[in-house]
């Protein structure tokens, strides 16, 4: 669910958070806004980003020369070997770029040192983006080349774009983990999916889940809770090159998730004794939007999986509805001179509808999901966007011979939201530097007061 996609990363709901900030160096700004090229060259060779069309179009390239630029080619990627990293290349329809200084586009084949992008295709359902190393020969569906991976910057070269595209929500692949989940989506031109999907707005998704946490294995104390609600996402994909770098970099990069959030749920009963926290998935999605960034089909892979997770005594039991609305982004930047930093921001709301804890204890519960965005079947970003409840109660309950017990007892119900994940090594995709480790994003929490009181007795 792009929508979580990405989600990828919503951070604080109705909690202050520091000042917004223009640079985009700040690794967790709240309001991250991205600058102009610094060039007027830069400039002129600005190309658009947008959704790609229906027959997405092929483009080629020269690895070589700081000049390179890629145009349409009329040759198409019949099929590819991941295993051997071999590939058909046809020239009978339109679906991919190359790109060479001054090049024309060639009708019969590949050539060594071309770099091709292109949109899934048979053998690369995430696309392709590779460097032909060696021409095999001719086969009765196209010639056969030998590829090596390549990075966009051999297709981009000194161009620079930038462009937010929303995902089509119908375009998600999803796999219910869960009987008791529906999925609801709706586009323009009236077309809708799902139970909800004639309210859901126009490019949202939205998934309903209703499921009983069981008791863990081994628990000391038996106990049941039941976890409701939706999640809704208009997710959109967030790219920039910057190619005013040098000749093995560009100057400046970034690929996120964005988009709007809604969710409403509630967790009633008596949460389960464990260890560790219990996490049920219930949902995974997948989607391969590809942006048409000029000449060059961009493919962007993203995986989200949904779930529910609770923890707690075994001890305290509640009664908590809470909805949430708000936006998102979440994402990595790179520059020249400071490397790949992580970006996430968040403007979110929540809203108390029912809250009671009764007995004493804890429990927290999160309905949340793990996402990861990249390119052409790499990951660049992961990210682990928790929203949740929580119910704590401390005091005493005493009993005496002849009377009825009598509590004193302290009690509050929070919500909260949050946030880890790591920026990936793959990210060097756009031609940047590999940097050593995977880089965190770090721990960000967010937490606020729904409801709370005493109870006596």
């Amino acid at each position: 669910m792009p929508a979580f996609a990405v989600t990828a990363l919503l951070l604080a709901a109705g909690c202050s958070s520091p000042p917004p900030s223009a640079d985009r160096t700040a690794v967790r700004s709240e309001k991250v806004q991205q600058e102009p090229a610094d060039s007027t060259a830069a400039a002129d060779r600005s190309v658009a980003v947008a959704a790609a069309p229906a027959a997405t179009a092929t483009a080629t390239g020269s690895a070589d020369g700081p000049g390179r630029r890629a145009h349409h080619t009329p040759l198409t990627v019949s099929s590819y070997d991941s295993g051997t990293r071999r590939a058909v290349i046809s020239g009978k329809s339109k679906g991919s770029s190359t790109s060479s200084p001054g090049a024309t586009a060639r009708p019969h084949g590949a050539v060594v040192g071309d770099v091709i992008a292109s949109a899934p295709a048979p053998g690369a359902p995430h696309g392709l983006l590779a460097k032909v190393t060696k021409v095999i020969g001719e086969t009765g569906r196209g010639t056969e080349v030998q590829t090596e991976p390549a990075a966009l910057n051999s297709v981009l070269g000194n161009e620079t774009a930038r462009g937010k595209v929303p995902v089509d929500p119908a375009s998600f692949a999803v796999d219910k983990l869960l009987p008791d989940v529906k999925v609801s989506w709706a586009k323009s031109g009236d077309v809708h999916v799902g139970p909800k999907g004639a309210t859901v707005p126009l490019g949202s998704l939205r998934l309903d889940v209703d499921t009983t946490v069981p008791t863990p294995p081994g628990a000391p104390v038996p106990a049941a809770a039941s976890v409701s609600g939706y999640v809704q996402v208009a997710p959109q994909v967030d790219f920039e090159y910057g190619g005013a770098g040098n000749d093995s970099a560009p100057g400046s990069a970034y690929l996120g998730v964005s988009g709007n959030w809604t969710s409403g749920w509630a967790l009633r009963g008596r949460a389960a004794a464990s260890a560790a926290p219990l996490r049920i998935p219930f949902a995974k999605l997948h989607a391969d939007p590809v942006l048409q960034v000029g000449p060059v089909p961009v493919v962007v892979n993203l995986d989200l999986t949904c779930y529910v997770q609770i923890s707690g005594d075994g001890k305290v039991t509640v009664d908590v509805e809470q909805s949430l609305k708000g936006d998102f982004t979440a994402g990595g930047t790179f520059g020249l001179g400071r490397g790949w930093t992580p970006v996430s921001s968040s403007d979110m709301t929540s809203t108390p509808v029912r809250a009671s804890v009764a007995t004493a204890g804890g429990v927290k519960a999160a309905l949340g999901a793990q996402a990861t965005v990249g390119l052409y079947g790499t990951v660049g970003v992961s990210a682990d966007l928790a929203p949740y409840l929580r119910g704590e109660a401390s005091g005493t309950v005493t009993t005496s011979t002849g009377s009825a017990p009598r509590a004193d007892l302290s009690w509050g119900v929070y919500g909260g939201v949050d946030l880890s994940g790591t920026l990936r090594l793959q990210l060097s995709i756009f031609g940047t530097p590999a940097f050593e480790r995977s880089i965190p994003l770090g721990a960000l929490h967010r937490e606020w007061k729904l409801a709370g009181g005493t109870l006596k007795s």
